[in-house]
């Protein structure tokens, strides 16, 4: 008799005692999945941009190998010192490697990391493909100078009398 008078009230307090554990349950499994999703978005944005900064590498590279050949045009010292600085890419070398740093810290700490750092090395990694794209962009405009200076001077060279020209001088010729 008790139970029947007492009813509504156990059943709300029975209610209440199952409802409060899966709904705190519930609530806490969201935030775990949503930082779980937070942190994948922030791996794969670090691995997108490790992809970005290693396509930029790829293009530097093909770059400079197509401007040997316009750099193998140019006489005297002046080839010689351009061909020296295409030869060292200390830019390009400097680049790989902070992107071989970047991909073994995402090898082996990626999945432990926290989310602050997962943004630090993201924020890390645009600074390098930013500082890359700009000298890319500054390699890019030198280059197609020196390609139009080349060509101007191998133009004048053609024009200029057979008796002037010094061997070297001669189009087709090595200098």
């Amino acid at each position: 008799m008790l139970l029947a008078e007492h009813g509504p009230l156990f059943m709300d307090v029975w209610i209440l005692a199952v409802a409060a554990p899966v709904t705190l349950g519930l609530g806490l499994g969201f935030i775990v999945w949503k930082g779980r999703r937070r942190r994948e978005a922030a791996l794969r944005a670090l691995l997108d941009r490790a992809d970005a900064v290693q396509g930029l590498l790829a293009e530097a590279s093909r770059q400079m190998s197509a401007w040997r050949g316009t750099v193998g045009r140019l006489a005297g010292d002046l080839g010689s010192g351009a061909q020296q600085a295409l030869q060292g890419e200390p830019l390009i070398r400097e680049a790989k490697r902070d992107l071989l740093q970047h991909r073994l810290w995402i090898q082996q700490r990626g999945m432990d990391a926290s989310q602050k750092e997962l943004g630090e090395a993201l924020s890390t990694l645009q600074r390098v493909e930013d500082r890359l794209s700009a000298q890319l962009r500054a390699l890019q405009s030198a280059g197609d100078a020196l390609t139009q200076a080349t060509d101007a001077a191998h133009e004048a060279a053609r024009r200029e009398p057979p008796s002037l020209r010094r061997p070297a001088d001669e189009p087709g010729a090595a200098g």
